[in-house]
């Protein structure tokens, strides 16, 4: 009877009872780690599944098989085997040094880019020494191979591989991330991705720039999103030497925050730059939160301008110089005169309304309004009576937790400001033009004397207040 070699018997016993226990104990250590380091789960299934069960087989053919360690076969094993270790490892030391990294920390900076390449060169390493261990190879012609390709593939790719460099170092410094906006150069635009040769940019204009690593390592960056979100831009506008400064900074800054899009804090500033030849020179600067939509709260600012500059006759000079001569009415002035009758003609006939030959009575202002901005404020005063001559407009009411309601529309012919102006309280309510509006503004004296002159105009009035009251009313106890 031929009998078992006793280091078979015992390699075959260590093999049948090790592995059974090893992949039970590592069993218990994936479950353990799930609940206090989960990214070492990863790493603990590959040697359970994949390094384990390699090592087992490898370790049965050579010490129960008595396989040649020379032959094909078994060197195609221990290939593997190292390769599974290879794989174990790097997965180890990802989830040890950059997996829940902290952030503001080295690790947590690291570059993606950067750990695939450090991976890369690992396994190269590691498969050049599986080659000169397992296979044999000699590494030396390999390495003189290696190094006259690299020399010719430098040359040829230089301005790729200078871009990649770029990218590692601005990838490491992190000046700016996906979603911010940036400007490089002269061109402005947020930030799509990185990847290893090129920055992706789109622009306001919904243009895709592309910019190599290279190039943006040689120009000046300004992030517009970071250290923070807000973003300060900045206007200038030229008044006329007649308006008086002080009024010009009150009327542009009441403008800058009833603008929407420009924040509140920090409030918007509004400077006296310069007296340059045609004009005194202002600028507004105000803060936005996000600079994608700069385009459209500058324009909403610039078109606002326009109206406020109308109702506090406000001149925007010209840079030129302007001869007039009199000969008579000339036709603008007869223009003005058909526009301010046709204006006189709109108003309700119960409305006692006289124009003099000159213009307007004293007291009573022509005013403009654009699109959504607010004639009254709720929570201020107001201390002008104001009919529609053209337009439309919406009465609002703001509750304790700042939810805007409609309570009634106001058309031409209609008038508002009475719950204020009679009442010396601040306005219960906020008018808000819908369209291009056009009110006549009427002093709280002004209207005295057409109520002298016509006392049924009190009773209009009061029929107007007690309606827009009644609405307000019947609004809260809805609301």
């Amino acid at each position: 009877m031929q009998f078992v070699p006793d280091s078979v018997l015992l390699w075959s016993l260590a093999l049948v009872i090790g592995f059974p226990c090893l992949v039970i104990l590592l069993g218990e250590a994936i479950q353990r780690q799930s609940r206090r380091r989960p990214e070492l789960t990863k790493t603990l299934e590959i040697f359970r599944n994949i390094v384990l069960p390699i090592l087992a087989g490898l370790l049965f053919t050579e010490h129960v098989l008595r396989w040649n360690p020379d032959d094909r076969h078994f060197k195609i094993l221990a290939t593997l085997f190292w390769i599974a270790i290879l794989h174990g490892s790097l997965s180890l030391l990802n989830a040890l040094l950059f997996e829940k990294a902290s952030e503001n920390t080295w690790r947590s900076r690291v570059p993606k880019l950067l750990i695939d390449l450090s991976r890369l060169v690992l396994i190269v390493v590691g498969a050049a020494f599986v080659s000169a261990v397992v296979w044999n190879a000699d590494l030396a012609g390999v390495a003189t191979a290696l190094g006259v390709s690299s020399i010719v593939l430098g040359l040829a790719l230089q301005d790729t591989l200078g871009s990649i460099m770029s990218g590692i170092a601005l990838l490491f410094e992190r000046p700016f991330a996906v979603g911010n906006w940036l400007r490089v150069g002269d061109v402005v635009g947020q930030v799509l991705d990185m990847n290893w040769r090129s920055v992706r940019l789109l622009t306001l204009e919904g243009h895709l720039i592309v910019i190599p690593h290279r190039l943006i390592s040689n120009e000046v960056i300004r992030n517009y999103s970071q250290p923070q979100e807000l973003h300060a831009e900045r206007i200038q506008i030229g008044f006329s030497y007649n308006d008086p400064p002080n009024q010009v900074i009150q009327a542009l800054q009441e403008l800058a925050i009833s603008t929407p899009g420009i924040l509140s804090h920090p409030a918007p500033q509004v400077f006296t730059l310069q007296y340059a030849d045609s004009a005194i020179t202002y600028e507004i600067k105000f803060y936005i939160a996000d600079y994608g939509a700069v385009e459209s709260i500058r324009s909403q600012l610039m078109t606002r301008l326009w109206y406020i500059a109308q109702r506090n006759q406000f001149s925007i000079p010209f840079p030129i110089r302007t001869l007039y001569h009199y000969h008579g009415p000339t036709t603008t002035q007869q223009a003005d005169r058909r526009k301010l009758d046709d204006r006189l003609q709109k108003i309700p006939p119960y409305i006692p309304l006289e124009r003099p030959a000159t213009g307007l009575e004293a007291g009573i202002r022509l005013q403009h309004f654009g699109r959504g901005e607010r004639v009254i404020v709720q929570g201020k005063m107001s201390d002008h009576l104001y009919i529609i001559v053209s337009g439309q407009s919406c009465m609002t009411y703001t509750d304790g937790q700042g939810q805007e309601h409609e309570v009634m529309l106001l058309h031409p012919g209609d008038f508002f400001g009475v719950m204020a102006l009679f009442s010396d309280e601040m306005s219960p309510v906020t008018i808000a033009a819908l369209s291009d509006l056009e009110v006549m503004a009427l002093t709280l004296a002004m209207v005295n004397q057409m109520i002298d002159r016509q006392p049924s105009f009190a009773r209009e009035i009061a029929q107007v207040q007690d309606i827009q009251q009644r609405a307000l009313d019947a609004m809260r106890r809805e609301r």
